[in-house]
C-alpha cells in the first residue's frame, strides 16, 4: 500500500484510511517498531485497563464474593500425587 507523506505543522506524516483502522482496532495510539529497516506500527491494547479500579469498587459495593461454594472445599489433593 503506498502513502503519501503530508506536513503536519513542523511535522511529517501520514493518513491510515477508516477502513485500515477499523480492521486492525487502532485507538488512539500506535507502536512503531524498528526493524530490519522495516517501520512497523503495532496497534496498543489495553484490554484491561481500569480494571483495578472496578475490582475496587466491587469490593466496597459487596459485589466480589463467591457465587457458588468452593468446589473443592474437602477435596482430598493427596489423591492426585
Amino acid at each position: 500500500m503506498e502513502l503519501s507523506i503530508i506536513r503536519i505543522g513542523n511535522s511529517k506524516g501520514f493518513r491510515l484510511s477508516k477502513t485500515l483502522i477499523e480492521k486492525y482496532n487502532i485507538k488512539d495510539k500506535v507502536e512503531l517498531i524498528l526493524e530490519k529497516g522495516y517501520l512497523i506500527l503495532k496497534p496498543i491494547s489495553s484490554p484491561r485497563k481500569g480494571w483495578e479500579t472496578e475490582f475496587k469498587e466491587m469490593n466496597e459495593k459487596g459485589d466480589d464474593q463467591l457465587l457458588f461454594d468452593d468446589i473443592f472445599e474437602n477435596e482430598n489433593f493427596e489423591e492426585w500425587m
